[in-house]
């Protein structure tokens, strides 16, 4: 018997996709808002391919990565 799938659910653009906590993405509250903000901090940053690979690829483009697990593995991170 096939294991059963789970229903494709969208991810939460305001949540690392990878952790689940706020992602405090700049250009997020902006679209939900409607209040200009700064350049958001990600913008700054090259992400390592070891951490953008473990971004499920529904996610990807739909959702950042936070802060703490950007810095997991980046030392041009930290900085932030």
């Amino acid at each position: 018997m096939p294991f059963p799938t789970l229903p494709d659910t969208a991810p939460d653009p305001s949540r690392c996709p990878l952790c689940g906590t706020p992602n405090r993405c700049a250009m997020e509250t902006q679209r939900v808002t409607g209040e200009p903000q700064p350049p958001c901090w990600c913008t700054q940053v090259q992400f390592p391919a070891s951490v953008l690979a473990r971004v499920p690829a529904s996610a990807r483009a739909q959702a950042c990565v936070c802060r703490a697990c950007a810095s997991a593995q980046a030392t041009n991170v930290t900085t932030l």
